[in-house]
């Protein structure tokens, strides 16, 4: 993946252009591929931030989409070059909500605003459990404060 930066608010930002895989006969982004375009940007914020997806499976932790929300401003078209923004907003005991924002860069327009809600899932008994201590430190020194929120 593409090397992301740090940016104010607790985003992390990766840069993406849309192949043509990514679009529907219109040449528009499939709304179901802005889901992909999130997990990038959460897989590399948690990178940014010292852990990946992968580690917390070699603990025995997964981390499902139990809930997931997208609001479309703007499409988004083959080869445009965006800007795929990610944060931490929240961070329980047994759950962390990220936050998206897919940016086009030629205009700085926010196509699409969405979040995931993810679980965390014991891999060997298939429930609920506590995010491990050091992750929940990573995430919690990432999240996003209610000040930063409404930028």
């Amino acid at each position: 993946m593409s090397e992301s930066a740090t940016r104010a608010g607790g985003w992390v930002e990766v840069p993406y252009r849309v192949i043509y895989g990514d679009t529907d006969a219109m040449g528009i982004v499939y709304y179901a591929a802005y889901l992909r375009l999130f997990e990038i940007g959460r897989n590399e914020l948690l990178r940014a931030h010292g852990g990946t997806t992968a580690d917390l499976e070699r603990e025995g932790i997964l981390l499902p989409v139990i809930e997931v929300g997208a609001r479309y401003l703007a499409s988004a078209r083959y080869d445009d070059a965006l800007a795929i923004l990610a944060r931490t907003e929240k961070v329980e005991r047994v759950r962390v909500r990220f936050t998206y924002r897919l940016v086009r860069v030629d205009d700085r327009r926010v196509l699409t605003e969405g979040f995931t809600v993810h679980a965390c899932v014991g891999a060997a008994s298939g429930r609920a459990t506590r995010l491990p201590e050091a992750f929940r430190r990573r995430l919690l020194a990432t999240r996003v404060t209610a000040g930063e929120a409404a930028q």
